[in-house]
């Protein structure tokens, strides 16, 4: 990692494709999603600070804000980021790439300090 990394908001919502599929059809997809946050873990420069996800407030598809769930992670650059986003069109759910049920979007920033040296 920089010295300085990118803190990353990965942010992942379900899209209609994914509640079109029969239930009986869903389980790929979860093992495919398994599958990219494996692999977002283990990518090289990424260190993944924490998740949140929003399914049991959020039914429906993501269309935008509020995603179906996050990965907030400090990732070394540009380029990594852009190499996770990517797995969604590599990982495989049968025929179809994962990005047929899933779309993401990630924010990328620094990281917010709260500094004792400012009287408020």
């Amino acid at each position: 990692m920089t010295e300085t990394p990118l803190r990353t908001l990965f942010c992942v919502g379900n899209n209609q494709n994914f509640f079109d599929l029969p239930k009986d059809d869903i389980g790929p997809v979860w093992i495919a999603t398994q599958q990219f946050l494996t692999q977002l873990r283990d990518l090289e420069g990424v260190s993944i600070i924490g998740t949140f996800d929003d399914d049991s407030h959020m039914v429906g598809p993501s269309d935008g804000w509020p995603w179906t769930f996050y990965v907030l992670a400090d990732v070394k650059d540009q380029p990594t980021v852009k190499e996770a986003c990517n797995l969604l069109r590599t990982i495989m759910v049968g025929e179809h790439a994962l990005w047929r049920y899933f779309k993401i979007e990630a924010r990328m920033g620094r990281e917010l300090t709260i500094r004792d040296d400012v009287v408020v």
